[in-house]
């Protein structure tokens, strides 16, 4: 039997923990160990009422357009969105990300503008649909704070926009010591936010023992942070849990090539 592409390799999962367990399951299956520790938490936003003051209007809105900026967006907008009613039936819909299209698809909401090449602000703005917005009410679920470009382009071309921030994310309470100790090969982190807090966790000595394992992540934003961190063997993926898969698989085929060139040349 064939040895499967990440037999015994231990791979670092870094996201939410609610959201780790799917792409833990195909390290596994692909012969892998995954080492869950997550860089972010994520809650309900604390003040639900602004949160459910903005959803009872939405039918009052006149909206033209909802987007959700990440999963997240999709899970705890939609819940409260359901829990006051729905969605009106004509209104488009949009999100930055193919996880979080596949996540309203999942809802029932199956007309999702979305991009199907980048996979961020930069890539929905860039869409036939979204260029020609002038007059249009744009309503934004995302988690509290976050990048203003898409809400200030939308705005530059003539739309009103509104932010609804119905989850937040924090720093979570991990000790650095756990991950070091369990000795990854590789680690997979998925936002900058999240890079962010793990480079605050670390001390001189411990970045410095971390920066040489190879760092997987989806995004041009995340790989510059990283590289400006220090971190040495820092590889883009596509994005989603195909695109890390994907870029695993490949090192780690690399990695038995290259042991064997070396062992053929010492043997």
């Amino acid at each position: 039997m064939a040895e499967k592409p990440l037999t015994k390799l231990k791979i670092a999962v870094t996201r939410p923990l609610d959201q780790a367990a799917p792409l833990a399951r195909r390290i596994e299956q692909a012969g892998g160990i995954p080492l869950l520790f997550p860089l972010l938490d994520i809650a309900p936003v604390q003040d639900q009422q602004a949160l459910h003051e903005q959803i009872s209007r939405l039918a009052q809105f006149d909206l033209d357009l909802v987007i959700f900026i990440s999963p997240n967006a999709v899970q705890y907008g939609m819940a409260a969105i359901r829990a006051a009613g729905d969605l009106p039936p004509a209104l488009r819909i949009a999100t930055v990300g193919q996880g979080s299209a596949k996540a309203l698809r999942g809802l029932g909401i199956a007309n999702v503008i979305a991009p199907t090449e980048r996979f961020d602000s930069e890539g929905l703005l860039a869409l036939p649909e979204l260029q020609n917005v002038a007059g249009w009410r744009v309503l934004i679920f995302r988690g509290d704070g976050g990048r203003e470009l898409l809400g200030d382009t939308l705005r530059a071309r003539g739309a009103t926009v509104e932010y609804a921030a119905c989850y937040r994310r924090s720093k979570p309470q991990q000790d650095a010591a756990v991950l070091l100790d369990a000795a990854p090969d590789a680690l997979t982190v998925t936002s900058s936010e999240a890079l962010g807090y793990l480079w605050q966790m670390l001390d001189d000595a411990q970045r410095e023992s971390l920066c040489g394992i190879p760092l997987f992540v989806p995004h041009q934003r995340i790989a510059e942070l990283a590289q400006r961190q220090g971190w040495r063997q820092v590889r883009l993926t596509d994005a989603g849990d195909d695109g890390l898969l994907f870029a695993l698989t490949a090192w780690s085929s690399e990695g038995r090539k290259q042991n064997e060139r070396t062992n053929s040349a010492t043997g």
